[in-house]
């Protein structure tokens, strides 16, 4: 006799057809109301069932359209050479800085195949933003929001808010007009632009459960946790030039780190 609750073994044999491709990913589920009558059950245990699987990641709920096998996420390799990749490509031509930027290199994508916006606004530092780039609370800072997307997906690669103090800046009035994003050659490149060369990149590494807000907008299933980097980009004088929280979503993110060791 089968044992198991009744819900548990209805998922099961979804997420059976699911893994075996019989149910490919795109496909929608029957309704719930026919799962029910197949399974000789009530609707409210199919609908445990199929928060079950959607809690996994394996199905996403449309509102007004039904279930459907969830799409596998492109994922995002993020390793520590970037910031060298990036700062080799500061001096380049245009051409070569505009052919890819560092999501191109985390993704493997072409330009053409995301989309991307920014949000500029000048802010006072609070007290995070102000301890993170040495200055008093209420410095004047450059507020910058970034999204990239894939064209064919709903939610961005990451959620990314940079922080550069305003003085650092003001002697190129281009670094302050969003409209000029996405900007060939990145932050290093436009640092460059007013004689500021980075020595180094910290990057501090956490992990926590999302907020509602993070969630929604990264279009996580439950139980699925963010990866969260703070990132210090420090100039050659030893200043934070800008500093930056990047959340991630850790459901298809994988951060590598390679360490080169001396030798004996």
């Amino acid at each position: 006799m089968a044992t198991g609750k009744k819900f548990e073994r209805i998922a099961g044999e979804l997420r059976a057809q699911i893994r075996s491709g019989e149910l490919s990913p795109g496909a929608k589920l029957s309704a719930e109301t026919k799962l029910a009558e197949e399974h000789a059950t009530s609707v409210p245990t199919v609908r445990q069932a199929l928060a079950l699987l959607q809690s996994e990641g394996m199905i996403e709920k449309e509102h007004g359209r039904g279930n459907f096998v969830r799409r596998p996420r492109r994922m995002v390799t993020r390793s520590n050479d970037r910031h060298q990749w990036e700062k080799d490509r500061v001096t380049a031509d245009l051409d070569v800085r505009s052919s890819a930027g560092s999501t191109e290199h985390d993704t493997g994508l072409d330009v053409d195949a995301l989309v991307f916006s920014a949000k500029y606004t000048r802010v006072r530092a609070d007290a995070e933003v102000a301890d993170a780039l040495g200055l008093e609370q209420g410095a004047p800072v450059l507020e910058r929001i970034y999204r990239t997307w894939h064209r064919d997906e709903r939610s961005p690669f990451n959620l990314v808010r940079s922080y550069m103090p305003i003085d650092l800046i003001t002697s190129n009035p281009a670094l302050l007009d969003e409209a000029n994003e996405p900007w060939p050659g990145g932050t290093q490149n436009q640092l460059h632009t007013v004689g500021i060369e980075l020595d180094r990149v910290v990057e501090r590494v956490t992990a926590r459960p999302p907020t509602a807000e993070e969630s929604d907008e990264l279009d996580l299933s439950v139980g699925i946790a963010v990866m969260v980097i703070e990132k210090s980009s420090i100039d050659t004088n030893g200043r934070v030039a800008d500093w930056s929280e990047i959340v991630l979503p850790g459901d298809r993110t994988a951060s590598v780190f390679t360490t080169k060791l001396e030798r004996w």
